[in-house]
């Protein structure tokens, strides 16, 4: 299973919505400047957990309902996870986090960037994960 460990502290460092939900995560190196630059986008209904352990379902596309993932800004990340067909578990230094899983129908999450392996999980999920 392909695990995007390269995400373990790096902080967000953008959130974006449209009809997907964008976070930009970056992390320096201290001699070379960026050792990743990396952005995950969310395409379907994904699980949000803000810092008081209070759980949102949320959907891309809806507006200020999203508002709960602002909060994400400058967090870092602190574990994160990929299980089962595509299942992505985010955990931040706050106590906010992600849960996303494969969509029957839909592209359900993709990760991409400098410094990380991409990733993205289509619909149904994914059999196979590079390594």
């Amino acid at each position: 299973m392909k695990v995007p460990a390269a995400l373990v502290g790096a902080r967000v460092e953008r959130t974006a919505f449209d009809q997907q939900v964008r976070l930009s995560f970056g992390a320096l190196d201290p001699d070379e400047g960026y050792r990743l630059d990396a952005e995950l986008v969310l395409e379907t209904p994904f699980l949000f957990r803000d810092a008081a352990g209070e759980w949102h379902e949320l959907d891309p596309g809806t507006g200020m309902g999203l508002a709960p993932v602002l909060a994400l800004f400058g967090q870092s990340v602190t574990t994160v996870d990929v299980s089962g067909r595509g299942v992505l578990v985010i955990d931040f230094h706050d106590g906010a986090g992600l849960w996303i899983g494969p969509d029957p129908h839909f592209e359900s999450w993709h990760l991409t960037g400098r410094g990380i392996d991409g990733i993205t999980v289509g619909p149904g999920g994914e059999d196979v994960w590079g390594g």
